[in-house]
């Protein structure tokens, strides 16, 4: 489990394929402090710590992680929000964040509000429903409170995102232009929530 709050910024340096994706990733991570094993949250994406060094460690990427997340994803010079995993005990900032992606949004619009950047992000019709103002959202790892949101006439909706600076500085939020694709993760109960209408809709078509 993780709560969206990203506590550094790392660099894919290598990327390998082999049965999966294999990627090794610097940091500015204590590695010494860091398991084989444990978790890592990356742009969102749960990954296991496979081997590690001083400044880095490597993962492996399934070709199902792969078809989750935003095309370019895992490249050599890709920023990667990163975030350990909770600890009992430690402070709960953002949300409950799981790091299994829900799907893929695009940046739609992008301006200055103030000192802050306010996004505009284009979600799929599936994920709509499951999207609400004052809500919580996971975008490229980060949490972060819905503004707004206004459906459109395809099904998919569009939510308003406002981003402080020390957001934008201390993530890769502030590198998104129109048209980049983004890592979603919809809050925890709004995925149960989907799972029961999905059951519940399988129950009416079989009566």
């Amino acid at each position: 489990m993780f709560t969206g709050i990203i506590t550094d910024i790392g660099t894919i340096d290598h990327v390998e394929q082999r049965g999966d994706l294999h990627a090794r990733i610097r940091c500015g991570y204590d590695m010494t402090g860091v398991a084989i094993g444990a978790s890592i949250a990356c742009s969102g994406a749960c990954l296991t710590v496979t081997s590690k060094g001083e400044d880095w460690f490597t993962v492996d990427i399934s070709a199902e992680t792969v078809s989750k997340t935003s095309a370019g994803r895992w490249q050599q010079g890709t920023r990667l929000n990163l975030e350990r995993a909770l600890k009992i005990g430690d402070e709960l900032g953002g949300h409950i964040v799981t790091g299994h992606v829900d799907g893929m949004g695009t940046v739609a619009a992008r301006e200055s509000e103030g000192d802050s950047i306010r996004f505009t992000i284009a979600a799929p019709q599936a994920l709509a429903p499951y999207i609400a103002a004052k809500g919580s959202i996971t975008v490229e790892g980060v949490s972060l409170t819905v503004n707004s949101h206004a459906d459109q006439s395809d099904g998919s909706v569009h939510f308003g995102l406002n981003i402080i600076p020390h957001t934008w500085e201390m993530t890769t939020l502030g590198a998104l232009q129109p048209g980049d694709a983004v890592n979603l993760e919809i809050d925890v109960l709004a995925r149960y929530l989907m799972r029961m209408n999905e059951v519940n809709a399988a129950k009416s078509i079989s009566m």
